[in-house]
């Protein structure tokens, strides 16, 4: 007789149905469909939930993770496809119908071009940007290796964490998701912050090398003796 489903608290417990028939299958089934773009996918929830599972000795640890670390990695490269050989315009005509709207991607496209690599590991713990990542980046043709590495590295970093705390967090998972996801919301505001900063800074500085003067006029050359 195998072991009960441990309660699950506030928005995980929908999906313990889902666990408990599918498993492993669902885990990396909702991570891979949220991470090329499809909406509304509870990718995040459902491997948080799958860790606590496997908290209470119904799934493996170590198969999770690792299944849930594929599932990420081969969604953002389905996505980085679509986005590389599909384009901006039809992304844009057919992202609207997953709330992919044109000035949504030109707004993550220029962020990207901005940021690089380093861009991908963060929106991975990002809802939106996550879903977005791997579209976005195919559209400003980010060279693929560099994708891959820092898409690899970002889905690490996800899986670890989540899977680490849904396996030791057990009935307090609910309190510690609504702490880290304000947590995320506040680092965001001052990254934000941040690179605001640096580009008002960035443009003061350029302006004061375009004008050495500091805006005050040059007098006007001493003119010959007038008759």
């Amino acid at each position: 007789m195998g072991l009960p489903s441990p309660q699950l608290p506030g928005i995980f417990h929908s999906l313990a149905p889902t666990l408990d028939r599918y498993g492993y299958l669902a885990v990396a089934g909702f991570l891979f469909m949220e991470d090329f773009g499809t909406p509304f996918v509870p990718g995040e929830t459902i491997l948080i939930a799958a860790a606590v599972y496997a908290g209470a000795g119904k799934l493996n640890v170590l198969l999770v993770g690792f299944l849930g670390l594929v599932a990420c990695i081969v969604g953002d490269n389905v996505g980085y496809a679509i986005g590389r050989f599909a384009g901006h315009e039809a992304v844009v005509r057919w992202g609207r119908y997953v709330l992919l709207t044109e000035e949504r991607v030109s707004k993550a496209e220029a962020f990207f071009a901005r940021q690089g690599g380093k861009i991908v590991v963060i929106a991975r713990f990002i809802d939106g940007l996550r879903q977005a990542n791997g579209i976005v980046a195919g559209i400003t043709e980010m060279p693929w290796l560099t994708f891959l590495a820092f898409n690899a590295l970002g889905a690490v970093m996800w899986v670890g964490c989540w899977v680490t705390v849904g396996y030791t967090a057990g009935d307090h998972i609910q309190a510690i998701y609504h702490w880290f996801s304000r947590f995320v919301v506040y680092a965001l505001i001052v990254v934000v912050l941040l690179v605001v900063a640096l580009v008002v800074l960035h443009r003061r500085r350029r302006r004061s090398g375009e004008d050495p003067g500091g805006g005050v006029p040059s007098p006007d050359p001493v003119s010959g003796p007038t008759s």
